[in-house]
Order: C-alpha cells, then sequence, then structure tokens
C-alpha cells in the first residue's frame, strides 16, 4: 500500500484537476501511456510474462510472501521516506508485497524507456527509515518460526525466483509511506503510514532491463507481508478493496476500506490459495449452458479459476475455450477467421453486441459475472475485431487446466474483495460514478467519485493516465 480506520485508493484512467472531487493523489500512469497504440501482440506478451511468474516455483526465504509479477498496465507514484522522495511503482492485485530498488543494487535498471526518473531508496538518506532484522517479530513470522543463525545483526532478507528466469533479491526495511488523507467528505491531508517493505539489492533478467522498467512493484495479495495487511493489522484500515475500471469514458476507482454502497453480491474465496481463487460452476452462452466435463471446474495443484485485475484478456482450459468459441462463433458461421498472433480475427463492420451473445460465468452461491459481446470482442489496430478469450494451453504449460479472468471480464464492474470474510463479490455498474465509503468505528460515510479531465486536455496530453487517490478516512 496515528491509527486510521480506512483509507480508499481512487484510481483514475484519465489525469484530473486535482482540486476537484478527491483532491488527495497518487498520480499513477499507463505503462503504454504516450506511446502508440499497443498491439494485440503487446497484450499477450504482457500476460505471457506476468502469467510465467504467477505459476511459477517461487524460493521465498522469508515464507508466504506470495508471488511478486508483473503489475500490468499501470504504475503509481508514491512517496518513500524523509524527506520524502518520488518512486514509480507497478500496481498489482496479484502480488503481495511492495518492494523498490535500492541505492547498492546490481544491474537494476538506472534508466526507463516509459521515460520516468528512476530513484534508487537509500535506508541512510532517509531519516524515518529502519533496517529489519532476521530477530525481528515480522521475519520471524513471515518465516513461521525463529530462523537458524539469527542474530540482531543479521538483516532479514528475501529471494525471489519467477518462472520466466527473472529474480530479485534484497532485504527487508520499515519507512513511511506518504499519502494524502481524507479528514472529511471529499477534503485531504498529507499522512505518513510506516510500512515494512522490501529493498531490492540485486535484480535479473526482465527486472534488470530498462525495457518499461520501474522503481518497484505495488501489490495488494493476501500475505501478512502485503502493505494492505500491515495497514490493517495496524488498526489504520479494514482488510477489504474494491475497484471498478470503466473501459467506456476511462475513468475508475480503486478503494481500500469498507465500501458500503453499492452493495454486492459474494462468492468465498477459495482458502489456502496464493490468488484470489473462486469456484466456478458453469459457463452460459446465449442463454444455453455449455456442456463441459465437470472436472474442468476442479479447484487444485495448477487448478481452478483466479481473479486477476494485472491480467488483460481471459484465459480458459482448452476444453472450455474450444466449446466457448464454437459456440460464440455459430452465431455468425459465415465469418472468415483469421490467426493473428494467435488471436481469433475477423472483419466485420456491423454492432457486436447486435450479433454475438451474452456470456454468463456462474460462481458458487448463485453469483454470476455477464461479459457483453462488446467487452470479449475487441478492434486490432487494422480494424478487425478479435476475440478476447484465449487458450490457457497455449498461454502457458504449467497453467493449462486453470481459468484465468482478467479486465476482459472485470472492467465496468465493481469488484469487491472482503478479506476478513474471505469473500469476493460484484455487480455491473457505472465506474465514472461513485461509491461510499464507511468508518465502522464511528459510522461515518464518505464518496469516492471518479472524474475525467476535459477532451481538450485528453488531446493535449495524447496518453492515458491514471490517478490513484490515497483517502484516508480520518479520525482523531
Amino acid at each position: 500500500m496515528g491509527r486510521r480506520i480506512a483509507f480508499s485508493l481512487l484510481l483514475l484512467l484519465w489525469f484530473f484537476n486535482v482540486g476537484s472531487g478527491g483532491s488527495g493523489i497518487l498520480t499513477v500512469h499507463h505503462k503504454f501511456g504516450g506511446r502508440k497504440r499497443s498491439s494485440i501482440g503487446d497484450l499477450r506478451a504482457h500476460d505471457g510474462i506476468r502469467h510465467g511468474r504467477m505459476l511459477s516455483a517461487v524460493d521465498l526465504p522469508m515464507g508466504g510472501l506470495g508471488l511478486p509479477s508483473d503489475a500490468g498496465l499501470y504504475y503509481a507514484q508514491i512517496g518513500i521516506g524523509t524527506p520524502s522522495k518520488n518512486y514509480y511503482v507497478q500496481v498489482d492485485t496479484g502480488s503481495d508485497i511492495l518492494w523498490v530498488n535500492c541505492i547498492q543494487c546490481r544491474r537494476c535498471p538506472r534508466k526507463s524507456d516509459l521515460g520516468i526518473r528512476l530513484t534508487l531508496y537509500d535506508p541512510k538518506g532517509s531519516t524515518s527509515g529502519t533496517l529489519v532484522s532476521c530477530a525481528d517479530e515480522f521475519c520471524s513470522s513471515t518465516y513461521d518460526g525463529p530462523i537458524p543463525g539469527c542474530s540482531q545483526e543479521v538483516l532479514c532478507q528475501y529471494s525471489v525466483m519467477y518462472g520466466d528466469g527473472s529474480t530479485t533479491n534484497g532485504y527487508f526495511v520499515n519507512d513511511f509511506v506518504q499519502y494524502n488523507q481524507v479528514s472529511g467528505n471529499l477534503q485531504t491531508r498529507s499522512v505518513n503510514a510506516s510500512v515494512i517493505f522490501g529493498c531490492g539489492a540485486q535484480q535479473s533478467g526482465d527486472l534488470g532491463s530498462s525495457s518499461e522498467a520501474l522503481d518497484g512493484i505495488l501489490g495488494f495479495g493476501q500475505s501478512n507481508s502485503s502493505m494492505i495487511s500491515q495497514l490493517a493489522a495496524s488498526g489504520k484500515v479494514k482488510k477489504m478493496f474494491a475497484h471498478c475500471l470503466d473501459s467506456v469514458n476511462g475513468g475508475g476507482i480503486f478503494a481500500i476500506g469498507h465500501v458500503v454502497e453499492p452493495k454486492v453480491n459474494t462468492t468465498p474465496l477459495v482458502p489456502n490459495q496464493a490468488h484470489y481463487n473462486v469456484n466456478l460452476k458453469a459457463i452460459e452462452v446465449g442463454g444455453s449452458f455449455l456442456q463441459l466435463p465437470s472436472d474442468v471446474f476442479d479447484t487444485g495443484d495448477r487448478k481452478g479459476t483466479i481473479i486477476d485485475s494485472g491480467t488483460t484478456l481471459a484465459y480458459l482450459p482448452d476444453t472450455a475455450y474450444t466449446t466457448l468459441m464454437n459456440k460464440i462463433m455459430s452465431y455468425k458461421p459465415n465469418l472468415n477467421l483469421q490467426t493473428i498472433q494467435d488471436f481469433e480475427c475477423f472483419e466485420y463492420a456491423g454492432s457486436v453486441d447486435d450479433v454475438f451473445p451474452l456470456v454468463k460465468l456462474h460462481f458458487e452461491n448463485s453469483l454470476s459475472l455477464t461479459v457483453n459481446p462488446h467487452d470479449y470482442l475487441f478492434q486490432n489496430n487494422d480494424g478487425s475485431w478479435c476475440v478476447g478469450w484465449q487458450n490457457s494451453g497455449v498461454q502457458s504449460k504449467d497453467g493449462k487446466d486453470m481459468f484465468l479472468l482478467g479486465d476482459l471480464v472485470l472492467s465496468n464492474k465493481l469488484v469487491v474483495y472482503d478479506l476478513e470474510k474471505q469473500v469476493i463479490g460484484w455487480k455491473n455498474y457505472n465506474c465514472s460514478s461513485s461509491i461510499k465509503v464507511q468508518d465502522d468505528k464511528t459510522g461515518a460515510v464518505y464518496s469516492v467519485g471518479a472524474h475525467d479531465i476535459s477532451s481538450a486536455s485528453r488531446l493535449e496530453l495524447r496518453c492515458m493516465m491514471l490517478l490513484l487517490t490515497a483517502i484516508f478516512l480520518y479520525f482523531l
């Protein structure tokens, strides 16, 4: 991610005037912003790197840190240390820890092709920064017990190996992370939150490349080592968050705290999983349920269904993918399908919503998720339409039996994660509107709204930008 109850992070896919609406902001940019429109190959390449990391074996001496991964299309500007310095970190609901590259780092990128200035964190350069010893309770709890050979002078270290061969190694530090705090309805003030995070000392592979390089990763996973878990344990927030990404108008909301409006129905999270796994029960296309083997929905080792906003598309096991595609294409059987970089594409001049069927995913507790044709079909640079549903087996051998549901199915929906009750829920929602977050101690409720800049500003900037507004519900 004094003692506060809750804060909200307002994600806006376009830059807006900080004086309007929620004024506490962390500037977050689209990773491909300011560059020519991404090809469909870029989308698959992003997901390919990400899934290789998500599904890999992880060497974590700390234990329980989860799987840091490529954080997708967005990165946030946050402040760390005293005096505060700005860092650009990837935003990811599919990973657990916050880490940034450190001053002594070997093979850390010194420049970025994204056109941002990279900063190496120096614990000695921050008056509030302290090193975390292996004797610290944080370290021993992460190891699930005392660390053999530990002494007060030995640092609490971490080491992660990713599926694409990249590695990050370093140690943990404790320092202030800066946010703007809301002290009333849409009124903000600056706040420091003490967070233990990783100080990257050595990177390899993709993490050491200047291509799309950033300062680190900001994860919102379930591990006790994650920022949201630390803030919840200290009483600053409820262990709940929600996101709402608007693919129509470019706005969006990302809130940490107790969302009280709108209400959403929920489905249980599968226990003891590293990611946000749920129980998918059936797939409905145009009012008819697909006839699929019952074991295709089983949850187990490298099987099951993951909700992941850091993934761009949606991936299904081969049997489900083939059956789904055959059913969808039966609505327009005379189309001339062409394969473009493993995507099924076709020429069509009319409205896809008038021809192609709704797809409904049915989950435990009678919760369904509706995906419109304009969501699972998108236009390529040449104007052709391509199908966003993908075959898991083509993308990753390790994940060939998994359903991985990304932004293709999550856009234009408010998705609420309640980690205290271990449930997740969603509903179709206007993500350019607002939600309400409640402080459970006082009962006070604050609106958090999404905003867009003017069309003139959009033309001037010529890029999509995202604002991450850290809104703390402040009470003495």
